[in-house]
Protein backbone atom coordinates (compact mmCIF):
# COMPACT_ATOMS: atom_id res chain seq x y z
CA UNK A 1 0.00 0.00 0.00
CA UNK A 2 1.45 3.65 -0.95
CA UNK A 3 0.45 6.95 0.44
CA UNK A 4 0.16 9.92 -2.13
CA UNK A 5 -0.31 13.17 -0.86
CA UNK A 6 -2.41 15.23 -3.34
CA UNK A 7 -2.91 18.88 -3.41
CA UNK A 8 -6.01 20.04 -4.81
CA UNK A 9 -7.49 23.04 -6.40
CA UNK A 10 -11.01 23.59 -6.82
CA UNK A 11 -14.31 25.80 -7.24
CA UNK A 12 -16.14 25.03 -4.43
CA UNK A 13 -19.47 26.70 -6.21
CA UNK A 14 -21.26 23.01 -7.68
CA UNK A 15 -20.32 20.96 -4.38
CA UNK A 16 -21.92 20.47 -1.22
CA UNK A 17 -18.59 21.08 0.46
CA UNK A 18 -15.44 19.19 0.71
CA UNK A 19 -16.81 15.86 2.64
CA UNK A 20 -18.93 13.05 1.18
CA UNK A 21 -22.27 14.17 1.58
CA UNK A 22 -25.36 12.20 1.29
CA UNK A 23 -27.51 15.03 -0.11
CA UNK A 24 -25.63 16.12 -3.18
CA UNK A 25 -22.48 15.72 -4.74
CA UNK A 26 -18.78 16.77 -3.19
CA UNK A 27 -15.46 17.06 -3.54
CA UNK A 28 -14.44 13.80 -1.71
CA UNK A 29 -16.72 11.47 -3.17
CA UNK A 30 -15.23 12.98 -6.80
CA UNK A 31 -11.76 12.41 -6.24
CA UNK A 32 -12.70 9.10 -4.52
CA UNK A 33 -14.63 8.10 -7.78
CA UNK A 34 -11.61 9.26 -10.30
CA UNK A 35 -9.55 7.19 -8.43
CA UNK A 36 -11.90 4.37 -8.25
CA UNK A 37 -11.61 4.78 -12.20
CA UNK A 38 -8.23 4.63 -12.43
CA UNK A 39 -6.97 1.86 -9.70
CA UNK A 40 -10.10 -0.12 -9.39
CA UNK A 41 -9.57 0.14 -6.26
CA UNK A 42 -12.09 1.90 -3.10
CA UNK A 43 -9.31 4.57 -1.67
CA UNK A 44 -10.83 7.44 0.78
CA UNK A 45 -9.60 10.62 0.61
CA UNK A 46 -8.20 12.38 3.75
CA UNK A 47 -7.83 16.30 3.53
CA UNK A 48 -6.26 19.00 5.80
CA UNK A 49 -9.94 20.67 5.85
CA UNK A 50 -13.18 20.16 5.67
CA UNK A 51 -14.37 23.27 3.77
CA UNK A 52 -18.30 24.08 3.23
CA UNK A 53 -20.67 24.44 0.51
CA UNK A 54 -19.35 27.06 -2.03
CA UNK A 55 -15.98 27.37 -0.64
CA UNK A 56 -12.79 27.02 -3.15
CA UNK A 57 -9.67 25.52 -2.55
CA UNK A 58 -6.13 26.76 -4.15
CA UNK A 59 -3.75 24.53 -2.10
CA UNK A 60 -6.03 21.83 -0.07
CA UNK A 61 -3.65 18.92 0.67
CA UNK A 62 -5.38 15.47 1.21
CA UNK A 63 -4.19 11.72 0.74
CA UNK A 64 -5.30 8.39 -0.36
CA UNK A 65 -3.85 4.77 -0.28
CA UNK A 66 -3.53 2.67 -3.49
CA UNK A 67 -2.03 -0.72 -3.28
CA UNK A 68 -1.75 -1.09 -6.80
CA UNK A 69 2.21 0.03 -8.29
CA UNK A 70 1.95 3.82 -9.56
CA UNK A 71 4.22 6.68 -10.21
CA UNK A 72 3.16 9.49 -8.23
CA UNK A 73 3.19 11.76 -11.68
CA UNK A 74 1.36 8.71 -13.61
CA UNK A 75 -1.17 9.31 -10.71
CA UNK A 76 -1.75 12.75 -11.18
CA UNK A 77 -2.07 13.10 -14.89
CA UNK A 78 -4.56 9.57 -14.48
CA UNK A 79 -6.79 11.66 -11.99
CA UNK A 80 -7.31 14.71 -13.41
CA UNK A 81 -7.98 13.36 -16.65
CA UNK A 82 -10.93 11.42 -14.84
CA UNK A 83 -11.92 14.55 -12.86
CA UNK A 84 -13.42 16.27 -16.26
CA UNK A 85 -15.58 18.07 -16.23
CA UNK A 86 -15.73 18.44 -12.35
CA UNK A 87 -13.81 22.09 -11.32
CA UNK A 88 -11.14 20.07 -9.66
CA UNK A 89 -7.43 19.69 -10.13
CA UNK A 90 -4.75 17.96 -8.65
CA UNK A 91 -1.83 20.15 -8.40
CA UNK A 92 1.05 17.78 -7.00
CA UNK A 93 1.21 14.06 -6.44
CA UNK A 94 4.08 12.41 -4.23
CA UNK A 95 4.71 9.76 -2.36
CA UNK A 96 4.68 10.22 1.52
CA UNK A 97 5.50 8.04 4.59
CA UNK A 98 2.73 5.59 6.31
CA UNK A 99 2.14 7.73 9.22
CA UNK A 100 2.14 11.21 7.48
CA UNK A 101 -1.97 12.01 7.54
CA UNK A 102 -3.26 14.99 5.27
CA UNK A 103 -5.81 16.17 8.78
CA UNK A 104 -3.57 15.12 11.51
CA UNK A 105 0.03 15.59 10.68
CA UNK A 106 -0.69 19.30 9.47
CA UNK A 107 0.46 21.77 12.34
CA UNK A 108 -0.82 25.23 9.75
CA UNK A 109 -3.94 26.62 7.83
CA UNK A 110 -4.27 29.15 5.65
CA UNK A 111 -7.42 30.75 4.25
CA UNK A 112 -7.65 33.84 2.39
CA UNK A 113 -11.36 35.70 1.72
CA UNK A 114 -12.09 37.88 -0.90
CA UNK A 115 -14.74 41.17 -0.63
CA UNK A 116 -15.52 42.52 -4.04
CA UNK A 117 -16.05 46.24 -3.04
CA UNK A 118 -18.13 47.96 -5.92
CA UNK A 119 -21.61 48.77 -6.83
CA UNK A 120 -21.68 47.08 -10.11
CA UNK A 121 -22.83 43.36 -10.09
CA UNK A 122 -20.06 40.80 -10.29
CA UNK A 123 -19.69 39.00 -13.94
CA UNK A 124 -16.42 37.21 -14.19
CA UNK A 125 -16.06 37.19 -10.06
CA UNK A 126 -19.66 35.72 -9.28
CA UNK A 127 -19.35 32.94 -6.52
CA UNK A 128 -15.86 34.14 -6.37
CA UNK A 129 -16.26 36.43 -4.19
CA UNK A 130 -18.37 38.60 -1.81
CA UNK A 131 -19.90 41.77 -3.24
CA UNK A 132 -19.84 44.88 -1.04
CA UNK A 133 -21.25 47.87 -2.38
CA UNK A 134 -20.63 49.64 0.63
CA UNK A 135 -17.45 51.32 1.42
CA UNK A 136 -15.02 49.47 3.14
CA UNK A 137 -11.85 50.92 5.21
CA UNK A 138 -10.21 48.49 4.93
CA UNK A 139 -7.37 49.77 7.32
CA UNK A 140 -9.83 50.22 9.84
CA UNK A 141 -10.91 46.72 9.46
CA UNK A 142 -7.03 45.62 9.75
CA UNK A 143 -6.97 47.84 12.97
CA UNK A 144 -9.74 45.50 14.59
CA UNK A 145 -8.26 42.83 12.83
CA UNK A 146 -5.62 42.39 15.52
CA UNK A 147 -8.17 42.46 18.26
CA UNK A 148 -8.93 39.17 17.34
CA UNK A 149 -5.67 37.54 16.64
CA UNK A 150 -3.90 35.01 19.75
CA UNK A 151 -5.59 32.83 22.11
CA UNK A 152 -9.33 33.20 22.48
CA UNK A 153 -12.64 31.87 23.18
CA UNK A 154 -13.89 32.22 19.58
CA UNK A 155 -17.76 31.04 20.80
CA UNK A 156 -19.33 33.88 19.26
CA UNK A 157 -17.93 33.05 16.04
CA UNK A 158 -18.37 29.52 15.90
CA UNK A 159 -21.49 27.79 13.62
CA UNK A 160 -24.03 26.05 16.43
CA UNK A 161 -23.06 23.00 14.13
CA UNK A 162 -19.31 22.75 14.96
CA UNK A 163 -18.13 19.59 16.37
CA UNK A 164 -14.93 20.48 17.72
CA UNK A 165 -14.40 19.55 21.13
CA UNK A 166 -13.23 23.37 22.49
CA UNK A 167 -14.11 27.02 21.19
CA UNK A 168 -10.24 27.70 22.35
CA UNK A 169 -7.87 28.42 19.08
CA UNK A 170 -4.93 30.52 18.82
CA UNK A 171 -5.55 33.26 15.71
CA UNK A 172 -1.76 33.37 14.14
CA UNK A 173 -2.53 35.82 12.15
CA UNK A 174 -5.26 38.08 10.26
CA UNK A 175 -4.49 40.60 8.36
CA UNK A 176 -6.75 43.05 5.61
CA UNK A 177 -6.13 44.93 2.75
CA UNK A 178 -7.03 46.02 -0.08
CA UNK A 179 -6.10 45.70 -3.90
CA UNK A 180 -7.95 47.76 -6.10
CA UNK A 181 -11.82 47.39 -5.39
CA UNK A 182 -10.75 44.04 -3.73
CA UNK A 183 -10.93 43.98 0.05
CA UNK A 184 -8.19 40.66 0.76
CA UNK A 185 -8.91 39.31 4.41
CA UNK A 186 -5.62 36.48 5.43
CA UNK A 187 -6.03 34.40 8.33
CA UNK A 188 -3.54 31.85 9.85
CA UNK A 189 -3.59 29.17 12.12
CA UNK A 190 -3.06 25.68 13.50
CA UNK A 191 -6.80 25.09 13.08
CA UNK A 192 -10.01 26.73 13.08
CA UNK A 193 -14.01 26.33 14.40
CA UNK A 194 -16.53 25.52 11.79
CA UNK A 195 -17.45 29.11 10.45
CA UNK A 196 -14.82 31.07 12.48
CA UNK A 197 -13.49 32.74 9.28
CA UNK A 198 -16.29 34.03 7.93
CA UNK A 199 -17.80 35.05 11.00
CA UNK A 200 -14.66 37.25 11.87
CA UNK A 201 -14.85 38.61 8.13
CA UNK A 202 -18.66 39.26 8.65
CA UNK A 203 -18.06 41.64 11.79
CA UNK A 204 -15.08 43.16 9.84
CA UNK A 205 -17.03 43.99 7.29
CA UNK A 206 -19.14 45.53 9.64
CA UNK A 207 -16.08 47.75 11.09
CA UNK A 208 -15.24 48.38 7.81
CA UNK A 209 -18.71 50.35 6.69
CA UNK A 210 -18.51 52.16 9.57
CA UNK A 211 -21.86 49.66 11.00
CA UNK A 212 -19.32 48.69 14.00
CA UNK A 213 -16.12 50.31 16.17
CA UNK A 214 -13.49 48.21 17.76
CA UNK A 215 -15.08 48.00 21.03
CA UNK A 216 -17.72 46.52 19.69
CA UNK A 217 -15.69 43.42 17.97
CA UNK A 218 -13.74 43.05 21.11
CA UNK A 219 -17.78 42.91 22.88
CA UNK A 220 -18.52 40.39 20.36
CA UNK A 221 -15.89 38.49 20.80
CA UNK A 222 -15.80 38.52 25.21
CA UNK A 223 -19.61 37.70 24.85
CA UNK A 224 -18.66 33.97 24.23
CA UNK A 225 -22.19 34.14 22.34
CA UNK A 226 -23.00 32.85 19.06
CA UNK A 227 -26.18 35.51 19.28
CA UNK A 228 -23.70 38.61 19.19
CA UNK A 229 -22.36 37.92 16.33
CA UNK A 230 -22.68 40.69 14.16
CA UNK A 231 -22.46 39.19 10.44
CA UNK A 232 -21.60 35.74 8.88
CA UNK A 233 -20.07 36.60 6.15
CA UNK A 234 -21.23 34.05 2.77
CA UNK A 235 -19.14 31.37 1.66
CA UNK A 236 -18.36 32.83 -2.39
CA UNK A 237 -15.14 34.45 -0.88
CA UNK A 238 -13.63 32.19 0.92
CA UNK A 239 -10.38 30.00 -0.16
CA UNK A 240 -8.36 27.28 1.43
CA UNK A 241 -4.96 28.45 0.49
CA UNK A 242 -2.60 26.31 2.19
CA UNK A 243 -1.71 23.83 4.80
CA UNK A 244 1.65 23.37 6.55
CA UNK A 245 3.31 20.20 7.76
CA UNK A 246 6.46 19.69 9.82
CA UNK A 247 9.84 19.76 7.82
CA UNK A 248 8.06 21.58 4.72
Amino acid sequence: MTRFALTLEFDGSPFMGLQRQVHGPSVQQSVEDAAFAVTGERAIMHAAGRTDAGVHALGMRAHIDIAKPFEAYKLLGALNDRLRPHPIAVLSSEVVPDDWHARFSCVGRAYIYRIANRRAPLTLEKGKAWMVPKPLDAEAMHRAAQILVGLHDFTTFRSVHCQSSSPLKTLDRLEVRREGEMVLIEAEARSFLHHQVRSMVGCLALVGMGRWSEEDLREALAARNRRKLGLNAPPDGLYFVRAVYPGE
